[in-house]
Parts: C-alpha cells; structure tokens; sequence
C-alpha cells in the first residue's frame, strides 16, 4: 500500500513514519513518498527516517520526490502536510497582525484568514490533481486552517478527504488521565466544534458521564493543561471543557499583549529552530535522528508559552509533550484500508450533524470510521455561546474560499472584518494590503 506525504521535507514527517514502523498487521503501507519542493528538506528528512528504520524488519520503502503528479499517481492514501510560504510566511502572517494590534496565530483571527487565503488555492490544485491522478485515493489533510482546507478540498474530493488534529485527542487524553481513567480508549469524548473551536460536553465511561465530577472539583480542575490555561472558574461557567486554542478568544487582550511583548512569535521562533536543524542536516557525520530529537523536544515544550505565561499555567506536563497526530492518522488509514471500525474525532462534512450549519460546512466530531469512510455521529445542539461563535467563524470560512476564488480583495477585506477578533473595518483593509507586501502568494487578490 502506498503513502504519499505532502510537505514530505516537513520537521514532523518522522512521527508519521514512526508510528507506520510500529504497524506489523496485513494491509499496512509498505512503501512511503515523500514529495517537498525544497530537495534539500527532502533529504534531511530521508536521512532521519532512515535511522528510524535501521534494524527494523520490513520498515516501509522510502522514497522522495519533487514532482508532485509522481508522487500522486497511484497513491492509496494522500497524508497532506503542506506549509504555503514555509516558517518564514508564518513569522510575516504574525508580525503584520501584531502591528495592528489583533491576533497573528497561524490558525486563529488574522493570521489564520492570511495563512487560508494563500494556502486554499494551492489545496484545490492538488485536490484536482488526486482526483486524476489518484482517484481512489484517500486525502487525509493535516495542512491547517485544518478545517477551511478540508472544505476546501471536499469540494473536489467529497468525503474521500478527512482533516485530522491532535488537539482534541490530546486534550480528551488529558481529561481521562486526571479523572483515573486507566484506559482513555474506553471513554466517549462528546466533543463538537469546529477545528481549534471545540468544547468537550462529556466524557463517558460505561455508559456514565465523569465530566460533572470534574467540574465539580476545583482541585481536580485546576490540576491539568486546560484548568490552568482557562481558570476553574471560567470552566465551572461554561460547563464544558474548551479546546485551548480557545484561549485566544477568551483572553484575547492577554495574548496580543503577551505575543507583542514576546522576544520573538512562534513562527520566527520555528523558523529559526527549524534552519539551524536542517542545517545540521548537511552535515555527513551527524545523527540526523538525535539531532531531530532534541528538537522536537524544545519545539513541544515551548509550545503555546505565551497563552500559558499569561494564565501563570507554568511548564507543560511531561505526559503533554508526546504530540498524537500521526497516532490519529494510523489509525484512520488502519480503519478505512482493513475495515477495522473505530471512533476518532475527525473533520468531516457536516451532514445533519449541527442543524446550525448547511450539509457541505465542515465541523470537527466523533465519527465512526469504516471501509466506506468516516460518518459523523449525531450530536447534541451547541449551547448558545458556542452556536454564535462556530457560526461567526464559519462565515468568516466561507468568504475565505470565497476570496480565494474569485480574487476579490474586497471579499478578503469581507473575511478579516468579519471576524469576531478583527475589531474594524479599515483594520481589515490594511491587513489584506499588509499581506499582500508581504506575500507573493497572495498576489491574486484584485
């Protein structure tokens, strides 16, 4: 079975060729793409996976490839990863933000809309592309805005593309952990949103719901990531558990202020951390394996530093630091090529899910998955905050690829001034022009 990976020179590339390593069953990928357009990245990531595979019987074929129709045509499964503008248009999607006072995170408010706005037309191309090349393939997209790229994509590919995200398995991980759970896999996350716009509403174990007893435990509460970041009592209000990238909504002030006064963002921090890796990689003699280690262990314990130096959160637990998406993504393939039915929280088109949003909107739930794909389970309706929120930010979706369609500045000023953290018109406006100095990719925009 083949595997082809999209952003096949990205630094997280070797989790996912981890996890197949430890995949011994029938049906499992034997042979494994690689496609990038730096042949540079390309090679320092193949020389890690390398290492991965020394000694292990039956480790998957490695292959790369700058040619992006090769490395589709006869693909079984399409993990896409991409990053349109690379670390260096995450740092400018930041820093154009922050001048102006608003957010700049690569998935939430404005940089978020500037990352899509670039990163959407570059989606459907390859969408177009799978659907001639690779018509039978799976698209399992990883590239974020997850869930505006998934939409994106499904336009093209309907349901044989799947967004996958870590956030919420970690964080019904977590909840399961400090409420004893001995075995999370057992317990039912009723988590509905969109991607990065999630609440947790219960989590069930033998049929019995256990988030009442943790909000009702200001102890309990507060001992873990999400308690610390939100506060006990701003959980014990909601009644739910919220996904941490909610953090940028509910303090948002906080955090622009945190980020602004920040030595440097997280985009130029990566971006910087990321060079000095592949650097390294040029060097013959080097460990790529322990070098990419180290750092991956700096880039996971430094992540959301300033949301948690604002809340007074302190260091990330050590059981946090592990990651999970490529733990999401085995799983899905395992479960569409071998028919082994599991439940994971996947973005999937909306069906009749949230009776809120149309059939085509994209959300992020429990899905059954099968042979035949992943099936939103029926959910309850969101509480009312929630409802306002999901529902702003879908508008905000839509005339993104709206944008990304037509070439309309003026429906790209529509996105950023719509959006619940963009708090004017003219800021809107000098974003768009702000973004557009800035990134050839966005030239588009008339």
């Amino acid at each position: 079975m083949k595997l082809t990976i999209l952003g096949g020179g990205g630094f997280r590339v070797p989790l996912v060729y981890g996890a197949l390593l430890g995949d011994r069953a029938e049906g499992r990928v034997t042979r494994v793409v690689l496609h990038d357009l730096d042949a540079g990245r390309l090679h320092a990531v193949t020389r890690v996976l390398a290492e991965q595979a020394a000694g292990v019987p039956d480790a998957p074929e490695v292959t790369a490839t700058t040619d992006l129709d090769e490395g589709l045509r006869g693909a079984d499964f399409v993990f896409s990863a991409i990053r349109v503008g690379g670390l260096q248009g995450r740092a400018d999607d930041e820093r154009v933000a922050l001048a102006e006072g608003v957010l700049g995170q690569e998935t939430v408010g404005a940089g978020g809309i500037a990352y899509g706005l670039r990163t959407v037309p570059v989606a459907v191309d390859i969408a177009r592309r799978v659907a001639r090349l690779a018509p039978d393939a799976w698209v399992i997209n990883f590239t974020n805005p997850a869930g505006l790229v998934t939409e994106a994509m499904s336009r093209h590919l309907g349901d044989r593309v799947i967004g996958i995200c870590d956030s919420p398995v970690g964080l019904g991980r977590r909840i399961a952990r400090v409420l004893g759970v001995k075995n999370p896999a057992e317990a039912w996350i009723d988590y509905v949103g969109l991607n990065h716009l999630g609440w947790v509403r219960g989590l069930r174990v033998a049929g019995r719901d256990e988030l009442p007893r943790l909000l009702a435990d200001p102890d309990l509460l507060g001992s873990f990531e999400e308690g610390k970041l939100f506060g006990v009592d701003w959980l014990q209000s909601l009644g739910a558990i919220p996904n941490e990238y909610l953090h940028y909504y509910y303090f948002n002030r906080e955090a622009v202020r945190a980020y602004q006064a920040a030595e440097q963002t997280r985009g130029a921090f990566l971006r910087d951390q990321q060079a000095r890796f592949y650097a390294q990689m040029r060097n013959a003699d080097a460990s790529a394996l322990q070098a990419w280690d180290a750092t991956r262990a700096e880039r996971e314990a430094t992540y959301m530093a300033e949301n948690r130096e604002t809340a007074g959160a302190g260091e990330r637990d050590a059981d946090d630091l592990s990651g999970g998406y490529e733990k999401v993504a085995l799983a899905l393939m395992r479960a569409i090529a071998r028919d082994e039915r599991t439940t994971l929280i996947l973005n999937v088109r909306n069906r009749s899910t949230l009776s809120v949003l149309d059939t085509e909107a994209v959300i992020e739930v429990p899905c059954l998955v099968d042979a035949n794909g992943a099936h939103p389970v029926s959910v309850d309706p969101l509480p009312g905050h929630a409802t306002g929120l999901v529902c702003a930010v879908k508008a905000v979706e839509r005339e993104v690829l709206s944008a990304a369609e037509s070439g309309f500045r003026t429906t790209a000023v529509k996105a950023f001034a719509l959006h619940p953290l963009v708090d004017s018109v003219n800021v809107a406006r000098r974003l768009v022009d702000g973004y557009r100095a800035v990134h050839p990719g966005l030239s588009y925009l008339k």
